[in-house]
């Protein structure tokens, strides 16, 4: 699995590699195999993920994390050959902001939302209430797996 990291601010060395930790459970947990999978992750500041959640969802506000699915369904990821599965957008100014605000370290708010994206990645949701619990049981269970719990 690879992950294509860019921007102006980028994470802590050992934050990417619990990214890319992350990333394989969530792959293995959801039979996704991740030999040749790809994800782009792009490091932003709050105004420039206001611009394109205003862009790509019609919000004119900062949010934490974005993501843009290459696929519909986890079923139509190709069983062979490169699987792009879609890019993600942190702002890791929002992230710092609600680290403070939640009392928990940075490095576990970036992670979360990055956990958080790739289910999106995947075809989870949380606009209905079933589909939230679901997709937070998921989240949780990597979380854990990662020494990241909520404490």
């Amino acid at each position: 699995m690879e992950l294509i990291l860019s921007g102006d601010v980028m994470p802590e060395e050992d934050m990417t590699e619990l990214m890319e930790e992350a990333a394989a459970l969530i792959l293995e947990d959801e039979g996704v195999r991740a030999d040749e999978a790809e994800i782009s992750v792009t490091f932003v500041t709050d105004e420039e993920i206001r611009e394109l959640n205003a862009q790509f969802r019609g919000i004119d506000r900062a949010t934490d994390v974005l993501s843009f699915p290459q696929f519909e369904d986890v079923q139509d990821i190709p069983d062979e050959g490169p699987a792009v599965l879609g890019d993600v957008v942190i702002s890791l100014e929002r992230a710092r902001a609600q680290a403070e605000e939640f009392g928990h370290s940075e490095k576990r708010e970036t992670i979360y939302l990055f956990v958080h994206s790739i289910l999106h990645l995947l075809g989870y949701d949380h606009m209905e209430e079933d589909e939230k619990k679901e997709m937070r049981a998921a989240e949780e269970k990597t979380m854990e797996k990662l020494g990241l719990a909520r404490s």
